[in-house]
């Protein structure tokens, strides 16, 4: 009976190590398993690899009888025996082999007497043990390499729509389509998290495909607190525009008739419930415009990170590129453009984001160094005569690119036209119009009420000193705080991402060009 009792103590032990190593997430540790055997049988232990190679070992394992045992070792690995008895010496071994497949690891047992028939049954015991964690580490192993790709694969779909190609996007989910690719619109839901709490939610609300049933939840790459939640409209179909006001993000923490379980519904809950949370809501786009939906989401965001509710849901005003006048303004961006004409089209790809988000954004979103962004934006610079390090070079560039579908050489090459002799306006006579002029002012109107705070002023100085806080504070009298308090505010007011991502800083750039300095007084 007390033998049975030492027996059964022993076996919870080993179950009690199990659980302690599956809790830990750490990885499987077998020595922790050898230091325990060897204590009960008083022995020696070693995990010889499928390699020959020993693994781990107690502190006093004779490693020098190992080349003897190579052919037995060898045997055990292979799969021709499952275990074996022999002596090294004045010492007595036995060896098991470990797992189902071959190669197999082997442990192996060395004392001064042969085991008894329990220390033997606690030896394949533990030998289970092990066998039984390396799997689970194994299982563990393909389960984190399966998510990463499940991951990369919805980034890839996410990347495909950001450019509207959903005939691309569909391709390289054939044979598990997900759901999101069947919609007509959908909105863009940019959760603002933990980098941990981004991997734990893409995770459980992950379906057996990878996707996210009528949705997508994507790691963005270059801000690791964002979790970019694609969900068609279908799903949730919201009508978040009812009963809004004519400011560009409403608060959209009970926006819209959802149903009670769609993952619009989810998010919001999990802002309320975690008070470190901000979600940024789009309008319902094509799946085409997806890229639109994504930079209102962005702008909504950082409007929301200043509102009690932390959601917010863009409404939106007419942007500015629809107001300017269509023909001179592809003749203007056409010869903005024109010099690069030759230029790569990766390095195009590469400066359309970079005029917009920071260079470590852009590497870290193109998996690129720093370095190589830089090298490429030289490159441009050098071809269009410009310093792209400069806030209103940057919006310029950028208002280019959004007007032309990019450079294209023609004859015109070394005039001052197009190519039908028209003369190129400049950016100010574009800017110069009236509805330019009204869009200017509808989007600064918001600064007027401040309570107090010159922000109008503020914004103008940092502008000027080329989106430095600091310099911006020396200039104004103010701290550093203030000054980003100040552009923290602006972005509520503006509903534009001007501090993260910095994505709504040629909107108010071109803003402030068009209408000129603050009015006196």
């Amino acid at each position: 009976m007390e033998a049975r009792a030492a027996h059964a103590g022993w076996l919870d032990e080993l179950l009690h190590e199990v659980r302690r190593q599956m809790a830990r997430r750490t990885g499987a540790d077998p020595r922790a398993v050898l230091d325990w055997l060897s204590r009960q049988i008083d022995a020696d232990v070693a995990l010889v690899g499928s390699a020959g190679a020993v693994e781990t070992a107690t502190a006093r394992f004779p490693r020098q009888i190992l080349p003897s045992l190579e052919p037995t070792l060898a045997r055990l690995a292979g799969g021709q025996m499952a275990a074996a008895a022999t002596e090294a010496g004045a010492l007595q071994v036995r060896l098991e082999a470990l797992g189902p497949r071959a190669p197999r690891p082997v442990l192996v047992v060395a004392g001064t007497s042969a085991p008894t028939p329990d220390a033997a049954s606690l030896v394949s015991h533990a030998g289970s043990v092990i066998a039984l964690l390396d799997r689970a580490q194994d299982a563990d192993t393909t389960f984190r390499g399966y998510q990463h790709k499940a991951r990369q694969l919805r980034f890839a779909v996410f990347s495909a729509l950001l450019a509207g190609d959903l005939t691309l996007a569909r391709r390289m989910t054939t044979g598990a389509v997900p759901a999101l690719l069947d919609a007509e619109r959908l909105r863009v839901y940019l959760l603002q998290c933990t980098p941990e709490d981004r991997d734990q939610l893409a995770q459980i609300h992950q379906d057996g495909s990878g996707y996210h049933g009528t949705g997508l939840m994507v790691h963005c790459p270059a801000f690791k607190e964002h979790l970019i939640c694609l969900v068609a409209e279908d799903a949730d179909d919201a009508d978040e525009d009812n009963g809004a006001d004519e400011t560009d993000v409403a608060d959209g923490s009970d926006a819209g008739p959802e149903t009670a379980h769609g993952q619009g519904t989810v998010l919001r809950r999990l802002v309320r419930e975690n008070p470190h949370y901000a979600l940024g809501i789009s309008s319902p786009y094509p799946l085409g415009a997806t890229a639109e939906a994504y930079g209102q989401a962005l702008h909504a965001l950082a409007a929301a990170r200043q509102t009690p509710e932390r959601v917010g849901a863009y409404l939106g005003r007419t942007p500015l590129v629809p107001l300017l006048p269509h023909e001179d303004a592809g003749i203007w961006a056409r010869a903005f453009l024109r010099p690069l004409a030759s230029t790569p089209r990766a390095t195009l790809d590469i400066t359309r984001l970079a005029v917009t988000f920071p260079r470590s954004a852009v590497a870290r979103l193109l998996d690129i160094s720093r370095n190589t962004v830089s090298h490429h934006l030289r490159r441009v610079e050098t071809t269009l005569g410009l310093d792209l390090s400069d806030v209103r070079t940057r919006a310029a560039l950028d208002l280019a690119f959004c007007l032309s579908p990019g450079p294209q050489p023609d004859d015109s090459s070394g005039s001052s036209g197009d190519a039908y002799g028209r003369p190129t306006p400049t950016l100010d006579e574009l800017l110069r119009t009236e509805p330019a002029h009204a869009w200017a002012r509808e989007f600064l109107r918001p600064l007027q009420d401040t309570r107090g705070r010159d922000l109008h002023t503020t914004l103008c100085a940092w502008i000027d000193a080329n989106t430095d806080a600091q310099r911006t504070a020396r200039h104004l009298g103010l701290s550093r705080n203030t000054v980003r308090a100040h552009l923290r505010a602006a972005e509520h007011l503006l509903s534009r991402d001007l501090l993260t991502t910095g994505s709504g800083i040629h909107d108010l750039v071109h803003a402030l060009h068009i209408t000129g300095p603050p009015p006196a007084g």
